[in-house]
This record gives structure tokens, C-alpha cells and sequence, in this order.
């Protein structure tokens, strides 16, 4: 554990509109790769909209490692039928993650982020980075990849477990400080980004006036 730096959970919510691999439906489980970690749902037998809600926990230790999410058709006699996939990318999490550490007094349900669907994410709608009772979630609508149609929702949560690094919050104090300063004056935001530039913390903020927190 001395090399990780917290557990991810992703709760596999449930399929939409999932490619027909048997006569008339399918028989659909989900796959969660990211490196030497492979992980499972259960098994939703003839249905194209299943309903998995199962948590699945990787052990995060470097961000960039793609995680991958497969779809696939359970056979009993033949090779299990590909459904799809899609890659999940976690760093516009994790950046959140690191902001919203030091950010404690966050309204439930602000949007720390909000990342659009586009060419460089499977994304098959907006996907939120929300406040919540001191947790900070995602949900994610993602459209599977290689495959006729189907897609899938999950939800993100990361876990500070014992035993792990952490996340590093350089500069999270001076981001805290100037949070205040601007609800002070009467702005509001809905982006608050950290990133690391030479060693120096550089902050930025997109201001969105039409976005209440």
C-alpha cells in the first residue's frame, strides 16, 4: 500500500440500450481493467438495459494508467461476445480531488467541474464532479465504443484508505483563501482548477456568471 495513493470506487449502475449478442437480448456483465487489476459485475441475464449497481475498488497508483471498461455477453459453450467499450479518464477527478480537499465549506451539490462530451472522452453526456455531504463524486454517462449501439452509467467515489499515500494539495491554503475572497465580493464560480506548472502552484479560475454555487 505504500505506493498507492487511495482506492477508486466505481459503482457500475446500469446499461442503456445494450447490442442484442443471443437470439433476441443478451446476457450482460462489465469488465474494469486498469493495468494488472481486473475487476466484475455480476451477470444480468436477457436484458439490454440491466440493472448491475455493483461496486467495483481499484487501487490507484498512478493516475495516468487508462482504465478501461468492457462490455461483455456471458456464453455458456462459446467465447463470451464483445459489447463494447469505453476508457474512463480519471484525472479531471483526481484534479477535483485535490481542490475540493481544502474547500469544507462547499454548499451540497456545487459542481467543482464540468467536463463535456467530445472526440478526446467517451463522454456520452455532461458529466458532473459534485459536492456532496464531504464526499465528492462523479457520475459519468459513457458511450461504448466498437459496437453497434449501448451505453453505460457509472459513479466514481475515492477512498482514503489506511496504509496510502494521498493525494498532494500544494497550495491548497492560498486556493482557500481566495475562494472566500470572491464569494466575499459577489461572484460566483462553478470551476476551481489547481495545476502544477515548474513547482509553482498556478490557480485558475473560470468564472461563470450564470452558474450559482
Amino acid at each position: 500500500m505504500e505506493d498507492t495513493l487511495g482506492l477508486l470506487r466505481i459503482i457500475v449502475r446500469r446499461g442503456i440500450n445494450l447490442a442484442v449478442r443471443d437470439t433476441v437480448s443478451s446476457d450482460p456483465y462489465v469488465v474494469i481493467t486498469m493495468g494488472q487489476q481486473k475487476l466484475k459485475t455480476h451477470v444480468v441475464k436477457k436484458n439490454c438495459n440491466p440493472e448491475w449497481n455493483d461496486e467495483l475498488i481499484l487501487s490507484i497508483k498512478d493516475p495516468n494508467v487508462p482504465i478501461n471498461l468492457a462490455v461483455y455477453d456471458k456464453d455458456m459453450f462459446t467465447l463470451d461476445d464483445q459489447m463494447g467499450d469505453a476508457e474512463i479518464d480519471i484525472k479531471p477527478y483526481i484534479a477535483a480531488l485535490k481542490l475540493g480537499k481544502s474547500l469544507r465549506n462547499l454548499p451540497n451539490g456545487c459542481a467543482l467541474k464540468r467536463i463535456q462530451p467530445g472526440r478526446t472522452n467517451c463522454l456520452a453526456d455532461e458529466s458532473s464532479i459534485v459536492w456532496n455531504n464531504g464526499k465528492i463524486t462523479q457520475d459519468m454517462h459513457l458511450k461504448l465504443r466498437n459496437v453497434e449501439c449501448g451505453e453505460v452509467l457509472i459513479q466514481m467515489e475515492w477512498i482514503e484508505a489506511p496504509g496510502c499515500k494521498g493525494l498532494e494539495c500544494e497550495g491548497m491554503a492560498q486556493l482557500y483563501s481566495l475562494y472566500f475572497v470572491i464569494l466575499r465580493i459577489g461572484l460566483t464560480c462553478s470551476v476551481l482548477e489547481m495545476c502544477i506548472n515548474r513547482n509553482r502552484t498556478v490557480i485558475l479560475f473560470q468564472l461563470l456568471f450564470n452558474d450559482e454555487l
